[in-house]
């Protein structure tokens, strides 16, 4: 019978080896190419083809940074994590 650290191993090795492929599918990168490169290239397209898209994208990562910070400040204000951590 396999062990537990076995099966891990294999989904791991699975998920890297058809993870790599749906990456490679998604995103148009050429090998000559930094991912900098491929990743302004792919938001160019996105601009292209709809402009409010990336103002959409753009509001949404900084609303996910605010909600972060906010979460943060109340942990570190409202509980005894400090403490915790022996600050």
């Amino acid at each position: 019978m396999l062990g537990t650290i076995e099966v891990l191993i294999i989904i791991v090795i699975l998920g890297i080896i058809f993870g790599r492929d749906a990456i490679d599918r998604t995103f148009k990168k050429h090998p000559d190419e930094t991912l900098m490169e491929s990743l302004s290239e792919d938001v160019k397209d996105y601009y292209k083809s709809d402009p409010k898209r990336i103002f959409i994208i753009a509001g949404s990562v900084l609303a996910g940074f605010i909600f972060v910070s906010i979460l943060i400040y109340w942990v570190i204000t409202r509980t005894k994590f400090l403490q915790m951590i022996g600050l």
